[in-house]
């Protein structure tokens, strides 16, 4: 995962301590600069999983509307053998109804 990448995280930053030197840098704009950093990443944080749960949603659509693609393609081909005639259910009962008729006619 792609948070497996980073090395911190926005409680890392935020309790980093820094070794006070006689020339250091002034506490309060670390501590200024360092909260502007943390707001940044816990936005990027959103941001990624947000973008991440729209790409597991897309790649899932993706897929049925592949699975949809390949149906369709499979009908097809189905139509073009059978010279573009697709047998429905209506035909069939038409066919018995007709094969009925000759078998109970011959019988009477």
């Amino acid at each position: 995962m792609l948070f497996d990448e980073i090395s911190l995280t926005p409680q890392d930053i935020l309790e980093k301590e820094f070794k006070i030197d006689a020339r250091g840098y002034r506490a309060q704009e670390v501590d200024k600069f360092l909260d502007m950093v943390i707001s940044d990443y816990t936005k990027f944080i959103s941001l990624i999983k947000k973008l991440e749960s729209e790409n597991k949603d897309l790649i899932e659509e993706s897929l049925e509307l592949k699975q949809e693609l390949r149906n369709y393609k499979d009908k097809l081909e189905i139509l073009k053998e059978g010279n573009g005639k697709e047998i429905t259910n209506v035909d069939l009962l038409k066919r018995i109804s007709q094969l009925e008729k000759i078998v109970f006619k011959d019988n009477d």
